[in-house]
């Protein structure tokens, strides 16, 4: 049973070939480091927030978009679990602390929505904590938006069949089994209770001001390229040129003589075995 209709008349496409993919991903991270410049350069503020089912492809997408962009500019932020102390706190403060000053970009893996997601199906918030929550988060959204903030909003959806099967080769790959919790296998086993809380939470918080935007990602080539072509095209960036640079000449040699290598602590080459 997929998680929302993939608007192709009840027909999923096919995969995107590997080719076709990785082509259209660097034209693609081209443009964002175009986008990134002109945020940068514009002193624009913009918020990706990424949300949706375990296993949907959030994460993976995120590396794609900040793949070739700089750091110091386009920032990550994936929260842990409150404190003791932002327990106390309103509910959005920990969150408006991230949020962008001039010329940067953040993206949410997972943000305030936790609340709606997770933390309702799970029993981490109370139910007046809940009903609070969508009360205040659309105002709050539009507080942002009112403010300049350019404001985009992903839900990653992804069938029941692959989400299962991404959930067990996640549990069979050791570089990958630190992403699996208790949580993470409980979404099997909530599947529609997590169906009835994503769709009340659209109810609410899917608002002309800051609209949701689904991203049909069983499969990951498809979803991310979709998604990074649409965040694209709802900002209208423009190509910033750099200054010229040229590269200089080296200075001749001087008598400064350099201490032996043998001082000099190296790493082992551990490659020169795999040849």
């Amino acid at each position: 049973m997929a998680d929302t209709p993939d608007g192709s008349g009840g027909r999923a496409p096919g995969k995107l070939s590997k080719k076709r993919y990785q082509r259209e991903l660097h034209r693609l991270q081209t443009e964002l480091v175009k986008l990134q410049e002109w945020v940068h350069s514009e002193g624009a503020r913009l918020v990706v927030v990424f949300e949706g089912r375990d296993a949907a492809g959030k994460g993976s997408t995120i590396k794609r978009v900040t793949a070739h962009l700089n750091p110091r500019v386009a920032r990550i932020v994936a929260l842990p679990r409150p404190t003791e102390r932002e327990r106390t706190q309103w509910y959005f403060q920990r969150y408006a602390a991230q949020l962008p000053s001039a010329g940067e970009i953040v993206l949410f893996d997972r943000s305030w929505y936790n609340r709606a997601g997770v933390e309702r199906v799970m029993g981490y918030c109370t139910p007046e904590e809940y009903r609070l929550f969508l009360r205040q988060c659309p105002v709050f959204e539009r507080m942002l938006v009112e403010d300049g903030i350019l404001l985009r909003k992903y839900w990653f959806s992804v069938s029941d069949e692959v989400q299962e099967q991404r959930l067990r080769r996640r549990l069979a790959d050791p570089v990958r089994r630190w992403k699996m919790s208790r949580i993470d296998l409980e979404s099997l086993t909530r599947w529609e209770d997590y169906s009835q809380a994503k769709d009340e939470m659209f109810a609410h918080t899917d608002i002309p001001e800051a609209p949701w935007y689904v991203v049909e990602s069983d499969d990951k080539r498809r979803a991310r390229v979709n998604m990074i072509a649409h965040l694209l095209s709802t900002v209208p960036y423009r190509d910033i040129l750099p200054p010229g640079l040229d590269l200089p000449s080296r200075p001749p040699a001087t008598s400064y003589q350099r201490p032996p290598r043998t001082l000099q602590t190296y790493v082992p080459d551990h490659a020169a075995g795999l040849e």
